[in-house]
């Protein structure tokens, strides 16, 4: 993004008076997720605060953990080490993905959308650092089981960033476990956001006469 773009987005977000993912009014993540659900064709988004998170929300929200073996396609090192910490097993069988990855920067922003809708692991991971803004990412997912165990993962406490506040459990059948502080700011969802708005097909030219 121009730096114009960048400064108009902060100005926004810190002018709310909404800086934090626990403000029931913010629009920010909301904002964020609709937009990825509509380029990646996906019914449920979760975002989070760095890559790691977000496999660990993948698998965690399929209920896959310590002990469990997974298959992943082209699993890169750091994220091979992270399902060894979480004790999860990576097998080199051919089987269904636990789930498929994405990585985007600038440059490649407007592919998610083709890059999406090509992968059909259940649980969709897009790491969203590269655009430059901070650690986020996300995962994408048409089952609403996984999305909302996807969700108990990031916030510390009983209930979900949308039950927080009435304190009444709305998923009664979920048991929250071990819970982790991988909220998203609004700051960087506001600014990964407008890079993916912005992010255009670069134009192509033909050979030089």
């Amino acid at each position: 993004m121009e730096l114009f773009d960048t400064a108009t987005v902060l100005t926004r977000v810190m002018t709310s008076g909404v800086v934090m993912s626990i403000e029931k009014s913010d629009r920010e993540l909301p904002g964020l997720e609709r937009l990825l659900t509509k380029r990646t064709g996906r019914a449920h988004a979760v975002l989070v605060n760095s890559r790691s998170a977000a496999v660990h929300a993948a698998l965690a929200g399929q209920g896959i953990g310590h002990g469990d073996t997974v298959s992943v396609p082209e699993l890169s090192p750091k994220d091979a080490a992270f399902l060894a910490w979480l004790g999860v097993e990576v097998t080199d069988e051919p089987g269904p993905a636990a789930f498929e990855h994405i990585t985007l920067d600038a440059g490649r922003a407007h592919l998610l959308d083709e890059q999406a809708r090509a992968l059909r692991a259940p649980a969709l991971v897009v790491d969203l650092t590269g655009l430059g803004f901070g650690p986020a990412a996300a995962v994408l997912t048409d089952d609403r089981t996984v999305w909302a165990r996807a969700e108990r993962l990031k916030i510390f406490g009983a209930y979900d960033l949308r039950t927080m506040w009435t304190q009444e459990e709305s998923e009664t059948d979920l048991i929250p476990g071990v819970q982790f502080n991988y909220r998203l700011s609004p700051l960087v969802a506001a600014c990964a956001r407008m890079a993916l708005s912005q992010a255009v097909r670069p134009l192509t030219t033909g050979a030089p006469s």
